[in-house]
């Protein structure tokens, strides 16, 4: 076994940085959080000051089990994605959000959500220069409709 393989500790099918803090680097697991590493760390008897390249085999393969106990990865990404799609089969508002690509939980969409709906695109921005030529004598624009 070479230096660095021995060092890398790997959990749930992901690399752990080796120079983080284990309660820090245990994280790096979707599904895992601060409350759940807590948890993990107590039950496997593990000391979460440690650093990820100071664990033996033994504490890397207690941690292993303590995270089996959570759904994370690749399961809990399949479950999510269920119930995303149940929620859009359904035809629930929420459902409708998410197809929409729009925040499905309340926030305003006028001034933020950037990140869901994408960059700005300006719409209805004419020079005045543009506006004179397109508008007829009488000022009104020439492909305006007839009412």
């Amino acid at each position: 076994m070479t230096e660095r393989s021995r060092r890398m500790a790997r959990i749930a099918g992901v690399d752990l940085p080796e120079n983080k803090r284990v309660d820090i680097g245990l994280t790096y697991i979707f599904g895992i959080g601060r409350s759940n590493v807590v948890s993990v760390l107590k039950d496997a008897g593990v000391d979460a000051a440690k650093r990820v390249k100071d664990l033996t085999e033994e504490e890397t393969s207690k941690l292993q089990k303590g995270v089996e106990k959570f759904k994370v990865e690749g399961d809990l990404r399949q479950e999510i994605e269920g119930n995303i799609k149940r929620l859009e089969e359904i035809g629930s508002y929420r459902g409708l959000r998410h197809k929409k690509g729009l925040p499905a939980r309340g926030q305003r969409t006028k001034s933020n959500a950037r990140t869901k709906r994408g960059k700005r695109k300006t719409i209805g921005a004419i020079k005045k220069e543009m506006t004179a030529k397109t508008t007829t004598p009488t000022g009104k624009t020439e492909g305006a409709s007839k009412q």
